[in-house]
């Protein structure tokens, strides 16, 4: 768990995902795999690289904005799409600890530990993105999350996720 403090800048986002229009697609994709890497953490005790080489090296993903998995498994995903990947996924995992605090400290009904798994991890990765990516909106974040929760999360994810996310962005990127 790294000391960074909420708001410092941090690599979260590599010069090749930055960027135009162009790229919010590959941004989505990014986005999406991580969900799915960081949903898979709860049941491991491995190093981070180890899941990521096992994520990488399991699965293989269509280069469409869903990212659906594919049966042939000699299609890749692309550079930007991976190092976006793995550069959300290791910041969340390097700030979990400060990530659940804040989170717990928003959803005052909800122990985490009784959260839908996909919630949670929808809610740590974009928790991670509005702490630790000042160069990303809020409003991309925030409507990122809400859009990955209405296709992988219940019927009740995007309201839920935003009310936590709102409460979060309002007190550590006001504007």
């Amino acid at each position: 768990m790294s000391n960074d403090s909420p708001n410092q800048a941090h690599p979260c986002l590599n010069s090749s995902s930055r960027g135009a229009a162009g790229r919010r697609g590959a941004r989505r994709q990014g986005r999406e795999l991580a969900l799915k890497v960081l949903y898979s953490l709860r049941d491991q005790d491995a190093d981070i690289r180890l899941v990521l080489d096992r994520f990488w090296g399991n699965f293989r993903f269509a280069e469409d904005i869903l990212g659906d998995p594919l049966d042939d498994s000699s299609a890749a995903v692309t550079s930007d799409v991976l190092g976006f990947t793995e550069s959300l996924v290791r910041g969340v995992h390097d700030h979990l600890e400060g990530i659940d605090r804040i989170l717990k400290e928003f959803s005052t009904n909800w122990a985490l530990e009784r959260m839908a798994r996909v919630d949670l991890a929808i809610l740590r990765l974009a928790a991670y993105e509005l702490l630790y990516c000042p160069a990303v909106p809020t409003s991309v974040i925030i409507n990122e999350a809400i859009e990955i929760g209405k296709r992988f999360g219940s019927q009740e994810t995007p309201a839920f996720v935003n009310g936590i996310l709102d409460q979060i962005s309002r007190k550590y990127r006001p504007k």
